[in-house]
């Protein structure tokens, strides 16, 4: 196809706002499920999520044994301080060097397996987001035209960036944090232990008052989140919607009334803002406090422990830091919980996509030419359609097009003119009858050969950012640069393309804006000229334009139609006066056909579209 029509997605406001870190994750409706898809994906990479694994237990274990080889060297400071008070030798400086030596290394071990893991999660993390992409990528074209109509482009967008993105960042996050988190919990557990089981008991005493404290915090702070993140989005919409229409509020004075809805939805949002804030506020200074308290209860035990030759100096120190460190993880695995419950719901979205039906690519019986071999006789035979079976829009269609005619399908909206042509293209299947090219069956060719038979030139253009040379070569990749200039003239945009700075290669932008509306039509039409397809559908795109570059668009296009068999959906009928054949739809199905003349002699549905639109005009 020559032409496409590609959509901007719509604009969206922020997902997350401040402290929304302790907001409840968006959750997946099949957790379970989702989550054996994503370890069934991820089975190639067993070997390097077990390796992953072994070096994160490494770094974590390596990471423990520091404070346990810092209490030594504190010990040995304290006694060397107390033997050289009681006239002994003093401190031991090169067995504290050992010591530390030992600690430096045990650091720079810990950081290595930190970071070789680190690379190979990213890896893995990454490589799951390339091909996940990749799939969808490829889903896209194999999916029925039913499947577009229903969803925004925002939403299929959102499963190739925001899904597969929040998938692998919460996957690389998520996998090695919570192994750390758990053989941190353990392994200071144990160290813990070996310290002083009595110091250990204390400790843990602690966790259960301070999860009541989070979870009572937590309970109360997220309504006021989830209430803040639905007004957030109320409050960008409303803006969205009243910069969007500003004329139009100026236009009816009704800067007060959405100054007073704004102010309205801005104070709900304050409100449950600053309740979410101040609630989630509190969590670090009693947090703080109840650790304190742990701290003191440790420190006045182990002080009383070593009294009695039970523990070292050293050890209390070290197991001040154990305590220090036991906390973090459990609060890690609360983050964690919350990245797996994101991971899962995009995983569930982006396995959900995957999972939709195709439409069939390819015909159960083959015709017996290829595509580049039809010549352009079309026929529809008793066509009944309907996008949804008790909804029959298009009843009993039939009309039979000769070789390289002019058809024009004229009509008022909703008569079925787009539905014909949409259904020609095979982008809905018919639900009666049979559409032939050259006597043939269409569902006879594979889609992807059918639909290179055609070219489209639409109203709304489509041109990418790149050179006018790669726009128009877009019809035919293969094309030289003559024929992409042969092409060109005969569009009757040779003349303004040399005229531009660059010429040929003059970048166009994003929008292609820096070319104007009947320009981008022109470099449209020498494209489907180029790509040379033998049936074209022209969707008439003149109505945006001045009398003098409509011309010479018709012109162009009348070139582009020589010799080729030529689907027309008209809006101004006085383009398609010198057209072969007219089919007048109404309600779906053919009430007048013939051309221009013989339709006006009839006095019937047509003259009346005609002159309406002359008296207009």
């Amino acid at each position: 196809m020559a032409e496409e029509r590609i959509s901007q997605p719509p604009r969206r406001g922020p997902r997350r706002g401040p402290g929304a870190g302790m907001m409840p994750a968006e959750k997946a409706k099949d957790f379970k499920g989702a989550l054996r898809k994503l370890t069934r994906y991820l089975g190639r990479f067993h070997a390097a999520i077990i390796t992953v694994m072994i070096l994160t237990v490494g770094s974590t274990v390596f990471g423990i044994l520091g404070p346990k080889v810092l209490g030594r060297a504190t010990t040995e400071i304290f006694n060397g301080l107390i033997s050289k008070i009681q006239g002994g030798s003093g401190i031991d400086f090169g067995r504290i060097g050992k010591i530390l030596f030992l600690l430096i290394l045990l650091y720079v071990v810990s950081m290595l397996l930190s970071y070789v893991q680190g690379l190979i999660m990213a890896y893995i993390s990454q490589t799951v987001a390339y091909d996940l992409r990749k799939e969808i990528s490829e889903k896209l074209n194999k999916l029925p035209m039913n499947y577009f109509d229903k969803r925004t482009y925002g939403e299929i967008l959102s499963r190739i960036t925001n899904d597969v993105d929040t998938l692998a960042m919460n996957l690389n996050m998520s996998v090695t944090q919570l192994i750390s988190s758990i053989a941190t919990i353990i392994g200071v557990f144990i160290m813990m232990l070996s310290i002083s089981p009595l110091m250990t008991v204390i400790a843990v005493l602690i966790l259960p008052v301070s999860g009541f404290l989070i979870g009572f915090i937590m309970k109360h702070s997220q309504k006021y989140f989830i209430r803040q993140q639905d007004y957030l989005g109320h409050v960008n919409g409303q803006v969205e919607e009243i910069f969007g229409g500003h004329q139009v509020v100026k236009l009816f004075h009704a800067e007060e009334m959405a100054t007073k809805e704004f102010d309205a939805v801005n104070q709900e949002l304050y409100d449950s803002a600053w309740k979410s804030q101040f609630l989630s506020g509190l969590m670090q200074p009693i947090m703080g406090f109840v650790g304190n308290l742990g701290y003191v209860a440790v420190a006045v035990v182990g002080a009383y422990l070593n009294i009695k030759k039970v523990i070292e100096v050293g050890d209390i120190q070290s197991f001040i830091q154990y305590v220090r460190t036991f906390t973090q993880p459990i609060t890690q695995i609360a983050q964690v919980s919350n990245q797996l419950q994101s991971a899962m719901a995009a995983a569930e979205r982006v396995f959900e996509f995957l999972d939709e039906e195709e439409e069939e690519q390819f015909a159960k019986e083959h015709a017996p030419i290829r595509a580049d071999e039809i010549k352009g006789n079309v026929e529809f035979d008793h066509v009944s359609f309907g996008y949804n079976e008790d909804k029959i829009i298009i009843h009993d269609f039939s009309a039979k097009i000769g070789q390289g005619k002019k058809i024009a399908i004229v009509g008022p909206t909703g008569a079925g003119k787009t539905t014909i042509v949409k259904l020609l293209m095979r982008f809905y299947d018919v639900g009666s009858g049979a559409i032939k090219i050259d006597g043939m069956d269409i569902r006879s060719f594979d889609r992807t050969e059918l639909r290179d038979a055609f070219g489209m030139v639409l109203q709304d253009t489509w041109l990418f950012k790149g050179s006018i040379m790669e726009n128009i070569r877009y019809g035919r990749l293969d094309a030289t640069d003559g024929e992409v200039k042969e092409a060109a003239k005969a569009a009757y945009v040779d003349h303004f393309i040399r005229t531009l700075p660059g010429g040929y290669d003059m970048e166009l932008n994003e929008e292609a804006s820096n070319v104007s509306q009947g320009q981008k039509q022109l470099l449209t039409i020498a494209r489907a000229i180029l790509a040379d397809n033998r049936i074209l559908i022209l969707d008439e795109a003149t109505s945006s334009v001045d009398t003098r570059t409509e011309v010479r668009i018709q012109k162009a296009m009348d070139n582009l139609m020589k010799g080729r068999t030529s689907f027309i959906i008209a809006h101004r009928l006085s383009t398609i006066r010198n057209a072969d054949l007219i089919l007048v739809l109404k309600d779906g199905d053919i009430i007048e056909q013939g051309n221009h003349d013989e339709l006006m002699a009839q006095r019937g549905f047509y003259e009346q579209l005609y002159n309406a639109q002359f008296e207009q005009g």
